[in-house]
């Protein structure tokens, strides 16, 4: 339970910081005091690093600048970010961690926080949240105290330390309530981009952040429920953990679009790692340069799982059977393969799944081979040498040209989408006669330069590229905003990591695409991980209970199948729904948002993509200043205009909608419009005001 009579007069941790008693015995005081210990120790260890010198350690001048590169990352990763408590918790252990119980055994005492932190002795002031001593702090209960006498949470303002909350785990008289510091970290106000959540983390969340890397975990979670940063901090926990080989075999975050990107960039840095790279899917596969776009019927054709049948057939297309024997000359002597033989190993070759690439490489070995084995029976003994020098002959790379040339995936996939009789043939049973017409470019390009590629074009170079050589995996991928991948998305995913693991985040009633997929089964047997397992988050913390209750309205007609997400937070006056006239919907949007920013924290207006140029002149005019998604780093301002495509994934602690007639019919379909909607309504971190001039869907009416 939480201690009142242990800490300040007002412990709340938005509250003023106080000066703090001169009493030397203060708890609060001590804790003070080993908090500005700790930055004391964190800056020694950052002097120490910026002080060695590497001058007579490296062998030559390669060595010297990769070692300085790593020194360079280690200097930064011991940064005392401005704001961001050094340690967010304590643990007293009844005994040593690890030890067995004894009689009036006194365990030792843990600092939580965001890095490592030791004196100049080496004992640590500071354990990583990571580390396996650190754990209790989000697993122990009173149920299952594991081995902990007392968890101390600490309340921060404004950098200082102001507060602290004790629950004592072994005593049986104290009763459990909720933690009020964890509620007020949990609804601090949002401004700026996405913050780490170590200091809030729930059992249930932990357990899908610490699970082992071998395996792929596919995250299903409502709004809200913090999926998001779950994967975020997995990453985190999986290059503390397995960091020598992470760091061979690399990591990767995927998000939806730059915006998000943007939104989380902060996150991983705030934990100390600095090197995980960041990509949209569109960044993985941009072999070609996107200058087109495609109808919906056509993208969702395109990124059918079928379209790799048909990509695989186009590249195969190439292959020839041999009709001429092949003679290779060596020296005085003539060796002749027959056709027959040609035939037999290019046909083996075909009927292998390999890619088209490393067969055409191994066909003139298989050729060579064939002539080494008549060699031998003619009494000679060649070895690999010859074989090499056999592969290389004018006669063979003349029959490995004809029966299997090589293939540019682009010019492939281009002809495969401008020359009808060549798609027909490769579509055979595969798509229909109609589908093979919308797919089909109306205006044939007269080249690669001139062709105007869509977003789902460059995934079909991308399968085709794969086809012809593999794709490098990495050691771990997390995908967030998956349920809106089409099944060949999910594919170049998949190829980078097909070695590794997965970490999949998404939430299936938040597909806005034509193709969003329906289960989770169905995507991870297009990524190649049908053994991910699923785990589901219901339990939300960030937005209001009133506001994901107004938003689930909505589930019965969006994702039938799915249980609606629960909240932790009431918050009062929290949901707003204004019916003004249409000629006056502007100005009230307006005044919706100047009301907004008398609060404290990030505002988001968020409506229709088409109603932006209109909505950004109406606050231009009123002089209230805003920004575009992916520019709150700047914190020049903290209005944020968004269009309802670009929502997904951000968070604000009040937003203001826009008509969600006009969000709904801005989407091909109805399903899809709803779907946008209810990304839309649940935003809000504090509070949700919706202003309409056209009537409200049905389920909200």
């Amino acid at each position: 339970m939480p201690s009142p009579a242990q800490t300040p007069p007002q412990p709340q941790p938005q509250s003023q910081p106080q000066e703090p008693p001169r009493d030397p015995s203060d708890p609060l005081r001590r804790e003070r005091d080993h908090l500005a210990s700790s930055r004391d120790a964190l800056r020694a260890m950052r002097h120490d690093v910026e002080a060695l010198d590497i001058t007579d350690v490296t062998g030559n001048w390669v060595n010297a600048k990769i070692l300085a590169g790593e020194i360079e990352v280690r200097i930064k990763a011991l940064a005392d970010l401005a704001g961001t408590p050094l340690f967010f918790g304590r643990l007293d252990y009844r005994r040593a961690p690890g030890s067995e119980p004894a009689e009036d055994a006194e365990g030792e005492s843990f600092y939580i926080g965001r890095r490592h932190v030791h004196d100049a002795k080496g004992d640590p002031m500071v354990v990583d949240w990571r580390a396996p001593v650190s754990q209790p702090f989000y697993r122990a209960s009173r149920a299952e105290p594991m081995d902990v006498a007392l968890r101390r949470r600490f309340g921060y303002t404004g950098g200082e330390l102001t507060a602290y909350e004790d629950e004592h785990l072994s005593d049986p008289a104290e009763s459990e309530t909720s933690s009020k510091l964890l509620q007020s970290e949990i609804e601090r106000p949002r401004v700026g981009p996405m913050r780490d959540i170590v200091a809030t983390i729930q059992p249930e969340q932990d357990e899908i952040v610490r699970a082992g890397l071998a395996g792929s975990v596919c995250v299903q979670g409502g709004p809200g429920t913090g999926k998001t940063a779950v994967g975020l901090h997995r990453v985190a926990y999986l290059l503390y953990a397995h960091r020598e080989r992470l760091a061979r075999t690399g990591t990767l975050v995927i998000g939806p679009n730059k915006s998000f990107l943007q939104y989380i960039e902060q996150v991983l840095p705030a934990l100390g790692e600095l090197q995980v790279k960041q990509a949209t899917v569109d960044d993985l596969v941009a072999h070609v340069e996107v200058r087109g776009a495609d109808t919906a019927e056509a993208a969702r054709i395109k990124g059918d799982a079928r379209m790799a049948k048909v990509l695989r057939r186009a590249v195969r297309s190439a292959i020839a059977m041999p009709k001429e024997p092949v003679m290779v000359v060596r020296g005085s002597r003539r060796w002749r393969v027959p056709a027959y033989e040609l035939e037999e190993i290019v046909r083996e070759l075909a009927d292998r799944d390999i890619r088209y690439g490393a067969a055409r490489d191994a066909l003139p070995q298989r050729i060579a081979h064939a002539v080494l084995v008549q060699m031998e029976r003619a009494g000679e003994a060649p070895d690999d040498r010859v074989q090499d020098a056999v592969a290389r002959n004018p006669a063979v790379k003349a029959v490995v040209k004809a029966c299997w040339p090589p293939v540019d995936p682009a010019k492939t996939v281009l002809r495969l989408l401008t020359e009808p009789e060549f798609l027909a043939s490769c579509a055979d049973g595969l798509l229909s006669p109609a589908e093979q017409a919308v797919i089909g470019w109306q205006k044939p390009a007269r080249g690669l330069k001139s062709a105007r590629w869509s977003a789902a074009d460059a995934v079909l170079v991308d399968e085709a590229n794969d086809l012809v050589q593999r794709t490098s995996s990495l050691g771990h991928v997390v995908l967030d905003e998956a349920q809106d991948l089409s099944p060949m998305q999910y594919r170049a995913v998949g190829r980078r990591c097909s070695t590794g693991s997965a970490t999949v985040l998404g939430d299936l009633a938040q597909g806005t695409t034509p193709w969003a997929t329906s289960s989770w089964a169905e995507a991870l047997a297009h990524l190649g991980k049908p053994e991910a397992h699923v785990e589901e988050l219901t339990r939300g913390f960030r937005v209001p209970r009133e506001v994901i209750a107004y938003a689930s309205r909505l589930l019965p007609a969006i994702a039938p199948g799915l249980a609606p997400a629960t909240s932790v937070r009431e918050s009062a006056g929290a949901l707003a729904i204004r019916q003004v006239p249409r000629a006056g919907l502007d100005s009230a949007v307006v005044d919706a948002c100047r009301a907004s920013l008398g609060f404290e924290g990030s505002i988001g207006l968020i409506a229709a993509d088409p109603r932006i140029p209109e909505l950004a002149a109406a606050l231009a005019a009123a002089g209230l200043a805003h920004l575009s998604p992916g520019e709150e780093t700047s914190a020049s301002a903290r209005l944020t205009l968004v269009p309802a495509s670009l929502a997904k994934g951000l968070e604000y602690d009040y937003v203001v909608l826009d008509d969600p007639a006009a969000l709904v019919a801005a989407e091909p379909d109805a399903r899809t419009g709803l779907r946008r909607l209810y990304v839309a309504l649940t935003r809000a971190v504090s509070g949700l005001t919706v202003v309409h001039a056209e009537p409200l869907p049905e389920a909200l009416r």
